[in-house]
């Protein structure tokens, strides 16, 4: 387990530590734009394709708890709505996107923008990584599984609140009106009448996420090494 700690912890500080505090301006100052931004790549692919090949070589003989059957179950609820938040989530714009802060400077742009998934929340992105490595923390109860997956987890629930703080920094005025009719926590801004919930804009994330997962499940046993029981 330990290795597993220590390479999720290099991911979470390559992830969270850099490009969401001053450090990052710091390297930008000193290197440039696209050397950080090549760097910073290099960085956060050597420390995933780290964590998973620890995933794959560390044994797992240590449990928290037992796997469940119905935990299991719990699984193929979940990820039908991850898959949809995940590729719903290209289907529409989104200025907290890398790149898309432009997005926003035209007039009346945020009422655009908060359609479709971005309704529900706007880091799409973000929850379905929470909603994924939260089913398959449960779903496994091995250390290395609680390591491996946990990662994901504090990436997903931290990543949001970092981003939403680097937008607001960045953008200033243009960020507070996408700010006021979304959420980062998933129906908060509907439930709080920011927002309402537009069925028929949610259609085409349903379907292209259920095929998403439909092709992961199929594909399961070929991407992670284990068939979907």
């Amino acid at each position: 387990m330990t290795p597993m700690v220590i390479a999720g912890a290099l991911f979470l500080v390559t992830h969270l530590g850099i490009s969401s505090t001053g450090l990052r301006g710091v390297l930008v100052a000193r290197i440039g734009e696209k050397a950080y931004l090549g760097l910073y790549s290099l960085l956060a692919f050597a420390t995933l394709g780290l964590m998973i090949w620890l995933y794959g070589n560390l044994p797992r003989h240590e449990y928290l708890w037992l796997p469940d059957p119905q935990l299991n179950q719990l699984t193929k609820l979940i990820m039908p709505i991850a898959m949809i938040l995940l590729l719903g989530g290209f289907l529409v714009k989104n200025p907290t996107a890398v790149g898309m802060e432009g997005a926003l400077a035209a007039e009346g742009a945020a009422a655009e923008l908060a359609r479709g998934v971005n309704r529900i929340t706007r880091h799409p992105l973000q929850w379905s990584i929470v909603l994924w490595a939260a089913v398959h923390v449960a779903a496994n109860g091995d250390t290395v599984s609680v390591a491996f997956f946990g990662t994901f987890l504090i990436l997903g629930l931290a990543g949001g609140a970092l981003i939403d703080r680097k937008k607001a920094a960045k953008l200033g005025a243009a960020w507070a009106p996408f700010a006021a009719v979304t959420s980062n926590v998933p129906f908060a801004a509907i439930i709080g009448g920011r927002n309402r919930l537009v069925l028929r804009e949610l259609i085409a994330p349903v379907v292209v996420g259920l095929a998403g997962y439909a092709l992961v499940y199929w594909a399961h046993g070929w991407i992670a090494g284990v068939a979907i029981p």
